[in-house]
């Protein structure tokens, strides 16, 4: 029997681990083997599963697309076996005590937070924002499209790719956040277009833009204050949402918009 191969990326957020928890816990229970694949941009703590089923593989990649490619290429032994891909990647504030982003010209002191009005805005700002939650996503499916099946009669692949609702241009009702929503909006249309073309050339393949919702990560902590009682998820509910999603998913040859509940969202 042929072992699954699921691929967790941008492995060290709230979310991505909480899905590698609930992978391990699925397949544990299912007695099914699984190998899980885990790639982060730093040194990744994952837990010994103490079993024979799961293989759990750590992969550090700095996300430069050269880096991406060259770790596309050691999962080349995974070809054909890989049934989801969780692309986990992404941004939404930096507070100037944290070390800046060495691809881009981002000074120490710089902060970048959700921009209230249009004086806010800051190109280098947006320069970072597009380059961690459009670009990086969009080079990690480029280059991980050679290692899925073009056998039309191959198991399901799906690929979830974390977006958010504010990425909906005709959603947008309040304005602000103009380079998270960007970014998350070019980030929806690149994989609406890849879509298109799987549809033609990976006919097996289901992809996903999935909204979270808040979830209680670093990623949402400054917005927390503002939630709806009972609006703030913690990352094992939305891992298993979004893993219940993906399984319940039909390859139609279209990507899909959806929230942590599994309603469409309009692009």
């Amino acid at each position: 029997m042929t072992t699954n191969t699921y691929l967790v990326i941008g492995a060290s957020s709230g979310i991505a681990k909480a899905v590698i928890a609930e992978l391990i816990a699925q397949h544990t229970a299912q007695q099914l083997p699984a190998n899980i694949i885990c790639i982060s941009r730093g040194k990744l703590d994952i837990a010994v599963v103490d079993n024979q089923l799961i293989t759990l593989q750590s992969i550090t990649c700095d996300y430069h697309p050269a880096s991406i490619d060259s770790v596309c290429q050691q999962l080349q032994r995974f070809r054909d076996t890989i049934v989801r891909v969780f692309i986990c990647n992404g941004v939404l504030h930096k507070n100037a005590a944290e070390q800046p982003d060495a691809n881009l010209n981002l000074p120490q002191h710089h902060n970048i937070a959700p921009e209230k009005r249009i004086e806010d805005i800051d190109a280098e700002a947006l320069k970072w924002l597009f380059e961690a939650n459009s670009i990086t996503p969009m080079m990690w499916l480029k280059y991980l499209t050679p290692l899925l099946s073009s056998n039309a009669n191959a198991e399901k692949c799906v690929v979830s790719v974390l977006s958010a609702r504010v990425g909906s241009i005709s959603d947008n009702q309040l304005g602000g956040w103009y380079g998270y929503r960007a970014s998350k909006a070019a980030l929806n249309m690149l994989i609406k277009t890849t879509a298109i073309e799987y549809a033609r050339r990976l006919k097996h393949v289901k992809l996903i833009a999935f909204h979270p919702g808040t979830t209680d990560t670093p990623l949402s902590q400054p917005f927390q204050a503002n939630v709806p009682k009972g609006k703030l998820f913690t990352p094992e509910f939305v891992a298993k949402q979004l893993i219940t999603i993906a399984d319940q998913s039909d390859v139609d040859g279209a990507a899909s918009f959806v929230d942590w509940a599994g309603k469409s969202i309009t692009w």
